[in-house]
């Protein structure tokens, strides 16, 4: 079977990760200056207005919130579902060899963090908050290590993309294992029925991928209302688009490029806009130095790196794997403090840990900080590395 890869979705994929990182950055700094300023309460009654259709059989009438969250979320879960298919399929998660070190330390990146977050709060109210220093924010983190042009070998950027979708994998499985509450059955059930619809459709080779976006909305519709976290619909709807391991564009690869700019540019800004909109107050930075505040900024900082190199080395040793091709120990570090960038997984999974408004703006601070420091220490470690790669090298870098 003919293994390559379509470079257009890799080339695409980086461009829009990098300016959209960018993008995010700008949301981020507006959404505070605004719940700063007089217009704060304006802000905050536009995202709570509420807005959908509503009768006696069908309830669909939520605040604007809740819409980005969990409805516009969900198409950012289906991007995440398809490029989680697609690198099993066909790229970095193909074969065990190639994907043995990034789903690894991806594992890893994931373990120690949240262990590190629970031996700080421990029989405490916000120890249901162990799920939020665990996961990386894939736009940022490649947004900063493009910057980087060829001060690195470019298969360590491919590394550090396939490590962030590992992990976004582990994100959705722990938002749906432990952030889910009061499941119905009947509504599960109904899901189960429109996945096997979808499953049918894909048996039957239907190639068009926005004919399996019909059944998808009623999954979501289900799924919504069954008690797990409605996000988990995209994941579910893009496991059934198909695709194949050829240089033939699939529907996957067709509907992942047709998502990749318009989730990057609109959803995850949109998400990062209404989501930070933090008022600053004293108790909130009195925060940063609690065991939440504490737990989240060492579990990203020291949690993943550690997490990271530890389980590289076990890795090499063992000889399971071998690092990125012209990469080394430095480099390897270099990564696992930017995967300690945990933007927006991180900030919604602190939004399903807890209730209490100050505990949700504590963590939104710590997550924003913590990320902003993970970013700067990242650039420049990986900076400093002087690793020269000869711009013809296409060996490293034709996959950017």
């Amino acid at each position: 079977m003919n293994q390559l890869i379509n470079p257009h979705v890799f080339k695409d994929f980086f461009k829009s990760s990098n300016a959209g990182g960018i993008l995010l950055f700008i949301c981020v700094v507006f959404s505070l200056i605004l719940a700063n300023s007089p217009l704060a309460q304006n802000l905050q009654n536009l995202l709570d207005h509420q807005m959908g259709f509503e009768n006696e059989d069908i309830h669909l009438r939520y605040s604007v919130l809740m819409w980005i969250n969990d409805g516009l979320m969900a198409i950012f879960f289906l991007l995440v579902g398809l490029e989680i298919k697609r690198e099993i399929v066909e790229g970095e998660l193909s074969s065990p060899k190639k994907a043995s070190l990034p789903i690894l330390c991806a594992i890893g990146g994931a373990v120690v963090p949240a262990l590190i977050y629970l031996s700080l709060n421990a029989g405490k109210e916000t120890a249901g908050g162990w799920g939020i220093p665990m996961a990386t924010d894939i736009a940022f983190a490649l947004a900063v290590i493009s910057l980087l042009g060829n001060k690195i070998p470019g298969s360590l950027k491919i590394f550090l993309a396939a490590l962030a979708i590992v992990d976004d994998l582990i994100a959705i499985l722990v938002i749906a294992l432990f952030y889910s509450s009061g499941l119905e059955t009947t509504y599960l059930m109904y899901a189960a029925v429109g996945m096997a619809v979808l499953v049918s459709m894909n048996r039957l080779n239907i190639q068009n991928p926005y004919l399996y976006l019909i059944p998808g909305v009623f999954i979501w519709y289900f799924i919504h209302h069954s008690g797990i976290h409605a996000t988990i619909a995209g994941v579910l709807v893009a496991m059934t688009i198909p695709t194949n391991d050829t240089d033939i564009e699939s529907p996957l690869e067709r509907l992942e490029h047709a998502l990749t700019k318009p989730v990057n540019f609109l959803i995850i800004p949109l998400f990062a806009f209404a989501n930070t909109n933090i008022t600053f107050e004293s108790e909130m930075v009195s925060g940063l130095t609690s065991s939440l505040g504490l737990g989240i900024s060492l579990g990203l900082l020291l949690g993943k790196p550690i997490g990271i190199l530890l389980t590289s080395f076990i890795c090499t040793k063992l000889r399971i794997s071998a690092l990125p091709e012209g990469s080394s120990w430095k480099h390897i570090i270099g990564v696992g403090l930017l995967a300690g960038i945990g933007f927006t997984m991180s900030i919604f999974i602190a939004l399903l840990s807890f209730n209490d408004a100050l505990h949700i703006a504590e963590a939104k601070l710590s997550i924003l900080v913590t990320s902003f420091l993970a970013g700067i220490l990242g650039y420049t470690f990986l900076n400093m590395t002087r690793k020269k790669v000869s711009p013809g090298s296409d060996q490293q870098e034709s996959p950017i």
